[in-house]
């Protein structure tokens, strides 16, 4: 099939092998009952074969709704899934599934979510810092914190549990593009990666509609000052 015939949300892509994997949330699943995640193959990004399912809701898994935004990570020799999940009784929060393949099957493997308990979280993505400690960061939401905020928190080698306290980053008004008359500011989807310096896409919402914006760190690392781009990378008053 060809890529404008998949219905996900939040794309992810892992290559691996000369194949690229394509995971996201399930577009008929996002807003209602959470059933599971599939993923996509494909050679030369545009033929696509799939969807396989690589992970299914159990009778006695956590969560229920709101399955969204799996990234895949090889680390270690096996795949690790951040994704995530929400139940009526527990927030909203990023966990972690493991598989041998990058086909699944995904089994839970953290003890439920990664990030706090009592936060309503979203979009956790893994980073290895440069003396090779991972972290995951997450957005804490706007629907509790009204405006929205990004964190990072140390894992375990294992990847299986948080180590100490959350350390906070900044906040979706912090952008100079952000929209300043609004009281609520979304922070959705980070993604790092380094080149010469340390960079985190991520997306917000201007007087203009939902963008993505690009930060970099000053001194590199998750804990340095962040700036931000004047204007956002994509969007409606983005420069593509």
């Amino acid at each position: 099939m060809l890529l404008q015939a998949i219905h996900i949300r939040d794309p992810y892509i892992l290559p691996e092998k000369n194949i690229y994997y394509l995971y996201g949330t399930r577009g008929q699943d996002t807003w209602g009952e959470g059933r599971g995640f599939d993923v996509y193959m494909s050679s030369d990004l545009s033929e696509w074969q799939g969807p396989v399912e690589i992970f299914r809701r159990t009778p006695d898994f956590w969560a229920d709704r709101n399955y969204w935004a799996p990234e895949v990570y090889k680390y270690g020799g096996a795949y690790y899934m951040f994704a995530s999940f929400k139940s009526a009784t527990r927030c909203r929060g990023t966990a972690v599934l493991k598989s041998e393949s990058p086909l699944g099957p995904f089994v839970p493997y953290s003890d439920g979510p990664v990030t706090p308990e009592n936060w309503e979280c979203l979009d956790g993505t893994l980073y290895i810092s440069k003396d090779h400690i991972p972290y995951m960061v997450f957005c804490r939401e706007w629907v509790q914190v009204g405006d929205g905020e990004i964190w990072a928190t140390e894992l375990s080698g294992d990847l299986k549990k948080a180590v100490g306290a959350p350390l906070y980053l900044f906040k979706g008004s912090d952008a100079p593009w952000a929209d300043k008359n609004r009281e609520r500011y979304i922070t959705d989807g980070p993604f790092l990666y380094r080149e010469e310096k340390l960079y985190m896409l991520w997306s917000g919402i201007t007087d203009a509609g939902y963008v993505q914006g690009i930060s970099v760190s000053e001194n590199g690392e998750l804990m340095g000052k962040w700036h931000h781009r004047e204007k956002p990378l994509f969007g409606k008053n983005g420069g593509h």
